[in-house]
């Protein structure tokens, strides 16, 4: 019997220039080690890190760019079962509401790239970001959404929506 994985908390922050690019980071380590995808990282448990202050400090070490937890919307929450037969990952997805001014410099976790929302769906990207972050960001970015994905390898991706909510007009 396999032992039970380990229950990971992490957050990823989508983070655009002033033309409206996006910034991905081409990860030189696990997870997703050579593929692009948007910065983040995971909370410090050990302090008692909230996934907004944790999202504030990614900002900052991976791209320099000073912001609080106002400058973000966190829009969805997503439980990810098996993430690449490892672990098992709760991932908080904020949009950063303040544009980067010039690309950060390269760092140990990768490059930085900015690419327009078209160019994103050439790049070597995760299945799960092509499959569900990416749709996810496209159409509930001014939401927030609550989801789980089953990621079991060798099984297709099972998304199932557990909240939606919209903003009253």
């Amino acid at each position: 019997m396999q032992p039970p994985f380990a229950h990971k908390i992490a957050v990823l922050v989508f983070i655009q220039n002033e033309q409206g690019e996006h910034l991905l980071l081409l990860r030189t380590k696990s997870p997703n080690q050579g593929s692009w995808s948007p910065i983040g990282g995971k909370l410090e448990h050990a302090i008692g890190e909230s996934p907004f202050e944790c999202a504030v400090r990614e900002t900052a070490e991976e791209t320099g760019h000073t912001i609080t937890a106002a400058d973000l919307h966190l829009f969805a929450m997503i439980a990810e079962t098996s993430y690449e037969g490892s672990a098992h990952w709760l991932m908080f997805l904020f949009n950063c509401k303040c544009p980067l001014t010039s690309l950060p410099p390269p760092m140990a976790e990768g490059r930085f790239g900015f690419f327009s929302r078209d160019a994103i769906n050439a790049l070597a990207i995760p299945e799960s970001d092509r499959t569900a972050l990416w749709p996810i960001y496209d159409h509930h970015r001014g939401n927030f959404v609550a989801m789980r994905a089953d990621c079991h390898p060798g099984s297709p991706l099972q998304i199932t929506f557990e909240q939606i909510i919209t903003p009253k007009s």
